[in-house]
C-alpha cells in the first residue's frame, strides 16, 4: 500500500480487561498518531461490548464459543459453529479493507486472525501474560509480528518483541504516599471482586489492625458481594473508621498510588499497572484461570522481588494471610526496595511501540 494511506486496522479479541484494556490504549495511539481506521471484532459475553462502544470505536460482534477449559458438549457446539465464525470473519476483513489484523487473544481473536492467515492478510498479535492462551498458541507461528508482555511468551510466536502492556499514562505519574502518610492497604480483586478475598480477609482484619497502627484498608468486593463483605467487616467488630468496602473502584490509577501495599489477583492488566505506578503487592492468582497463567504472571514479579505470591491452596490456613500482610505492613523498608523493582518492569512506550509496528506492517 502507499506510503500516504491511512492505515486500516481490525482488532480482534477481548473477553476480560486483560485483553482489551490494552487494545483500547493501542487503538487510542493508533488514532492519534497516525490517524489510522479502527474496526473492533469481539464478542457479546466480553467486556468490548461496553468498552470499545464507550471509547467511540467501531464495534462488530460474532458468534464463537470456547474450547479450553469446558464441557466437550461446549467444545463440539464451538467446533460445529467455527466454519461460520471464519466466514463471518472473513467478511467482516474484506468489507472494511484491512491491511492488518491485530488479535489480542479472547474468543473472537481466533476466527479472526484465522480468516486473516487464510486471505493472506498481515497480521499481529498481542500476549499479555507469561503463559498464550489457546487462541494465539494455534495462530502463533503464523502471524507476521508479536508483541508480548513477558520473555517466557516470545517462543510461542514469529517475530517476538518483548513490549510489555499499554497502560494508561497517569499511572506512571503517580506519586508516592506521603511520607507522614499512615500505612494504606488496597484490596483489589478484579472488576467483578474476589470472591476468596471477601471471605477470608474480613475476619482477619481485626489482627491486622492492631499489628499496624494507622493502618486503613479499601476494599473492592465487587457488585454482587459488596453488601456481604461490608456486613462481615462489621460483623468482625473491626475499627469502622479503618476500613471501607466498594462494590467498585473508579480512578484506579489514583487508588494504586494512594496505597503502601495492594492485595490483588495477577491478572496481566493488574500487574502492569503495578509495575507502571511501582507498587508493592501481595498476589493470589485465580487458580481456576486458564493455563494457569495467572500464577505465570505472578512469578515474574516475585522474581524481580517486586511482590510476594500466596497461592489459593495454601490459604486453608486463613492466618497465612494474615501474617504475610503483617510481616509487609511492619516493614516500610522493603516495601519501598518492591516498589522500585516493580517500576523496573514497566514498559511506558508500550502502545507506541506496538502501534508502529502495527504501521510498518500496513505500510509494508
Amino acid at each position: 500500500m502507499a506510503e500516504s494511506r491511512v492505515p486500516r486496522i481490525l482488532i480482534a479479541g477481548g473477553g476480560t480487561g486483560g485483553h482489551i484494556i490494552p487494545a483500547l490504549a493501542v487503538a487510542r495511539e493508533l488514532r492519534a498518531r497516525y490517524g489510522a481506521e479502527i474496526l473492533f471484532v469481539g464478542t457479546a459475553r466480553g467486556m468490548e461490548s461496553r468498552l470499545v462502544p464507550e471509547a467511540g470505536f467501531r464495534l462488530e460482534l460474532i458468534e464463537v464459543g470456547p474450547l479450553n477449559q469446558v464441557s466437550l458438549a461446549t467444545k463440539l457446539k464451538t467446533l460445529v459453529g467455527l466454519p461460520l465464525s471464519l466466514l463471518t470473519c472473513a467478511r467482516l476483513i474484506s468489507g472494511f479493507k484491512a491491511d492488518v489484523v491485530f488479535g489480542v487473544g479472547g474468543y473472537a481473536s481466533g476466527p479472526a486472525m484465522g480468516a486473516a492467515i487464510l486471505r493472506d492478510v498481515s497480521t499481529m498479535t498481542f500476549e499479555p501474560n507469561a503463559v498464550p492462551g489457546m487462541a494465539n498458541r494455534f495462530v502463533g507461528r503464523w502471524v507476521r509480528a508479536a508483541a508480548v508482555n513477558f520473555p517466557p511468551a516470545a517462543r510461542w510466536f514469529r517475530n517476538a518483541e518483548v513490549t510489555g502492556i499499554p497502560v494508561r499514562p497517569e499511572f506512571f505519574r503517580l506519586a508516592p504516599p506521603a511520607s507522614n502518610a499512615p500505612p494504606h492497604l488496597l484490596v483489589f480483586g478484579g472488576s467483578q471482586g474476589a470472591r476468596i478475598f471477601n471471605t477470608l480477609l474480613p475476619p482477619l482484619v481485626p489482627a491486622l489492625l492492631a499489628a499496624v497502627p494507622g493502618l486503613t484498608i479499601l476494599h473492592q468486593a465487587g457488585a454482587r458481594h459488596a453488601e456481604t463483605t461490608r456486613a462481615a467487616y462489621t460483623a468482625s467488630e473491626a475499627d469502622p473508621t479503618r476500613w471501607r468496602v466498594e462494590a467498585f473502584l473508579d480512578n484506579m490509577a489514583e487508588r494504586i498510588g494512594a496505597a503502601h501495599l495492594v492485595m490483588a489477583r495477577s491478572g496481566a492488566s493488574t500487574v502492569a499497572e503495578l509495575a507502571a505506578a511501582g507498587k508493592p503487592a501481595l498476589l493470589i492468582p485465580f487458580a481456576a484461570a486458564a493455563d494457569d497463567h495467572q500464577r505465570s504472571n505472578a512469578l515474574v514479579m516475585v522474581q524481580a522481588k517486586a511482590a510476594v505470591m500466596i497461592e489459593e491452596k495454601e490459604l486453608g490456613v486463613p492466618e497465612r494471610l494474615a501474617e504475610a500482610l503483617i510481616e509487609l505492613l511492619q516493614d516500610e523498608a522493603r516495601l519501598q526496595q518492591m516498589g522500585s523493582n516493580a517500576r523496573s518492569l514497566a514498559r511506558p512506550d508500550a502502545a507506541e511501540q506496538i502501534a508502529g509496528t502495527l504501521v510498518s506492517l500496513a505500510h509494508g
